[in-house]
């Protein structure tokens, strides 16, 4: 793929005429290859920030700073789907850029969004601006210490991590920390609370994952029955011969 990198810029150069064209190849994947690590400007001109629209929503993404491409494309469709299950007192673990904070804030009494990284909670802060959206709170914060810690209970809560299992000698730590993840959030949710649920380890099967979750509802005594479950948008596609391609899990969970 790397060496058909001049053919994929002039084929986008021909269908889309961008003004820029910029290469994120800034995976620790790429050492495998012994591939370095880079961003790179392919063709035109990147500005620092660029506006996008999403469900109807403004956000602005820093592409060659953001995390991966500066937004999360792949859960659009979820944040879309959250909108009818946010109530009341809403928290957002892992909101990065506020993707489902600000999506699901129309419909909630307040929301508290966490993320560790202060540039990410500054595009957060803009795009909830950007959108005239004022009961967001956002806060620094490493989300299983702020899990652990925080006072009070949520009628939803969101958990949407980064990869905890970049490679299969990973899963089994990556099992135990969706387990704790999860548990600490059942333990903060009111009684008919939903916990909309995320994981995007492709190591990590949906079966894993829902096992963690089950483990978790035990250990916690709270009752937990999947509403839905959802993977990422249809323009990520998956087949079925590269089981790979199933990445993102997203499930939607009442709990009592």
């Amino acid at each position: 793929m790397d060496l058909a990198t001049p053919h994929i810029t002039a084929a986008l150069e021909d269908l889309y005429k961008p003004t820029g064209i910029i290469a994120r190849n800034d995976a620790a994947v790429r050492a495998h290859e012994n591939l370095p690590r880079e961003t790179k400007l392919l063709q035109g001109e990147i500005p620092p920030s660029v506006e996008l629209a999403m469900n109807g929503l403004k956000f602005f993404v820093d592409l060659a700073h953001g995390q991966k491409t500066g937004i999360f494309l792949d859960q659009r469709e979820n944040y879309a789907a959250a909108v009818k299950y946010a109530r009341g007192k809403v928290l957002d673990c892992f909101t990065s850029t506020g993707g489902f904070a600000i999506h699901m804030a129309k419909n909630a009494d307040s929301v508290v969004a966490v993320d560790s990284s202060a540039p990410a909670l500054e595009t957060a802060a803009k795009n909830a601006a950007a959108n005239t959206i004022a009961n967001i709170q956002f806060k620094e914060a490493d989300a299983f210490e702020f899990l652990a810690g925080a006072k009070g209970r949520y009628e939803t809560i969101v958990l949407d991590p980064p990869a905890f299992a970049k490679s299969r000698s990973q899963v089994e730590a990556a099992v135990r920390a969706y387990k704790e993840i999860n548990l600490r959030a059942l333990k903060m949710l009111e009684p008919g609370g939903v916990l909309i649920t995320c994981s995007c380890s492709h190591h990590v099967g949906e079966a894993e994952l829902l096992s963690a979750i089950a483990q978790a509802s035990l250990d916690a005594k709270r009752t937990v029955r999947v509403l839905e479950r959802r993977m990422q948008t249809q323009d990520h596609p998956v087949l079925l011969t590269v089981p790979e391609t199933l990445y993102l899990k997203c499930l939607v969970l009442s709990v009592e």
